[in-house]
């Protein structure tokens, strides 16, 4: 009668394919896990937009509408506040600054991706890190469109178009008089920009969050938002983040960003362009009242 149990050497030979099997099960489950770092292979918002789909579903982003009061009223102490804040803004505008706001005003990439990269202190960018920069891509997405559900609603004027006053984007002036001013879409990505990245380095988190406020704070002094609307967009901002955190592609490509970081300092790679003279701006921005 034949042994109900395989040969020992049959045994072992079924043992290894089998292993060989799981693992090869394994890394092909790994391979899926891991979030597309391609541009080239994420949906655009909008066919030759360059703002690439975000981690959550429309339905799954924060209702600005009902997580925000209304925008202040006319007449208002909150408005005559927003009216004084303009004011300061525009006395902040030194050349530097004015010109930082409108750099902190390009959402394309890759010049975009440069904007927090003297605060990391390593490139951001899809040859250097591609899973950062995705990260940055689509979370803007997220954080800009979360912001839409009280936009369309109160269609607020922005402060340049009240008062006929230049912006530090004047290409932009005429989609902007058309797109509601509260909340403000990009304090609410730039701040999300910085609540995420202090997850990616931890160790830069004050100076992080420091510089994505200065980043809010360009939208006011750019003249295209009252400081309510940067203000608000914040909000939205943390409302995003933590929703974010729900999202197993945003989980993945957070600790695979959190690695390159970690590999980019090891070989010491630097970030481009001139950090010592956007240092030199922000800095003079704090001690400006």
């Amino acid at each position: 009668m034949r042994h109900p149990l395989p040969h020992p050497a049959r045994l072992a030979t079924h043992a290894t394919w089998l292993t060989a099997l799981l693992l090869t099960s394994a890394a092909a489950l790994a391979a899926d896990a891991v979030p597309e770092s391609d541009p080239a292979k994420v949906p655009e918002m909008r066919a030759g937009s360059g703002i690439l789909l975000g981690y959550l579903a429309r339905k799954d982003l924060p209702n600005s509408l009902a997580l925000l009061p209304p925008p202040p009223a006319p007449g208002s102490s909150a408005l005559a506040a927003d009216e004084e804040a303009h004011q300061k803004a525009k006395a902040q505008r030194s050349p530097a600054r004015f010109a930082l706001a409108a750099s902190d005003a390009v959402l394309k990439f890759p010049a975009a991706a440069a904007t927090l990269s003297c605060t990391l202190g390593v490139p951001i960018s899809q040859q250097a890190t591609p899973h950062l920069n995705m990260l940055l891509r689509r979370s803007l997405t997220d954080a800009g469109l979360a912001t839409y559900t009280a936009k369309d609603h109160y269609q607020r004027q922005r402060p340049f178009a009240r008062f006929a006053e230049p912006t530090c984007s004047p290409q932009d002036e005429a989609a902007l008089a058309k797109d509601g001013s509260y909340p403000s879409g990009h304090a609410s990505l730039g701040w999300a920009w910085g609540l995420v990245l202090t997850e990616v380095a931890p160790e830069r988190a004050q100076t992080l969050l420091e510089r994505a406020y200065a980043f809010g704070q360009s939208r006011a002094i750019c003249g295209v938002h009252w400081q309510s609307d940067v203000d608000a967009g914040r909000l939205v901002a943390a409302a995003t983040v933590a929703r974010l955190q729900s999202s197993a592609d945003f989980r993945a490509q957070l600790a695979l960003a959190r690695a390159e970081v970690v590999a980019a300092r090891a070989k010491g790679a630097q970030p481009e362009g001139d950090c010592s003279a956007e240092a030199t701006t922000l800095a003079a921005g704090k001690r400006t009242p």
